[in-house]
């Protein structure tokens, strides 16, 4: 086994100079030089030896040997293949750890997954590279992918949309969607010291537990997340306007009112006062119709 020594931001330094590696800002990439932050990231996943590890962009294995060492498994995708070889020699002393080269958007994690674990749930853990944030973890939600938890640094305000409820300015379509499907739980803010090169903005590591079971029962989730999108799109519109006025969702005027007259918060209300209860019902009204229409 090796030891985790990438913490130190003279080793890292070191490693970075000898391979004469050059940041590439098309990958966001920011690497972590700070031991506490990464105990904490390691503790809130609270990984044992039982579990696999997916990380996605390791960068030079920093978090990858703590991972490895707490970790029955760790698989680590890293799209940057100037990265390989320095996770090469990083990882060296690690007979656990396995490098994918690959782009975490287009893998099929799922079958990974499958096949790495047995069909076992994971658990995900990574820096994530902060242009791609959403898109990695609603596939990973949307796919199917069975996960236990996702804990990962974020954008910090892309942390705080994805915690917060109805009537705070950052509620929006990613709240619900994440919380649709998990519990969120902001472990740490996390400032840009804590990274080389420092990014511009502040960071935060959130943990998402996955839901045995959503919150709320949805006759159609396709339908309920185009009703949370079309809600959205025109922030100061009422929910009837942004219904309305989406190209997503066939339903006529008459029919949208009667949805909303039934949660019983009048005509005028907006999306952002809405709770994903609300939008179950409204979905699960539509649904209804639809299907009462069709046949």
């Amino acid at each position: 086994m090796g030891r985790a020594t990438l913490g130190n931001p003279q080793n890292t330094i070191e490693i970075l100079q000898k391979y004469r590696f050059s940041f590439q800002k098309k990958f966001g990439q920011n690497f972590l030089i700070d031991n506490h932050v990464l105990d904490k990231i390691i503790r809130a996943a609270d990984i044992g030896k039982d579990d696999m590890v997916l990380e996605i962009g390791p960068g030079i294995g920093t978090m990858t040997q703590y991972l490895a060492e707490s970790a029955g498994k760790v698989i680590a995708i890293e799209i940057d293949k100037n990265l390989i070889p320095i996770l090469e020699e990083t990882l060296d002393g690690y007979r656990n750890v396995r490098i994918l080269n690959e782009d975490v958007l287009k893998t099929d994690i799922k079958k990974l997954v499958d096949e790495e674990n047995e069909g076992k749930p994971v658990k995900v853990v990574a820096n994530l590279p902060y242009y791609i944030t959403t898109p990695i973890i609603m596939g990973l939600f949307e796919d199917k992918v069975p996960v236990i938890s996702i804990t990962v640094m974020v954008q910090k305000e892309v942390a705080d949309r994805m915690q917060t409820g109805p009537g705070n300015k950052d509620y929006g379509a990613l709240s619900l969607a994440v919380q649709y499907y998990a519990r969120p739980y902001i472990v740490a803010n996390v400032p840009p010291n804590c990274f080389m090169p420092r990014p511009k903005v502040g960071s935060a590591v959130i943990q998402l537990t996955r839901h045995e079971r959503p919150p709320v029962e949805v006759t159609d989730e396709r339908l309920m997340f185009d009703i949370i999108r079309a809600s959205f799109n025109q922030r100061r519109k009422t929910l009837a306007n942004g219904l309305n006025n989406s190209g997503r969702l066939d339903f006529s005027k008459e029919v949208i009112m009667e949805a909303i007259r039934c949660l019983g918060k009048g005509t005028s209300v907006r999306g952002e006062s809405l709770a994903l209860e609300d939008f179950a019902r409204l979905s699960n009204f539509l649904a209804k119709t639809r299907s009462q229409i069709e046949n």
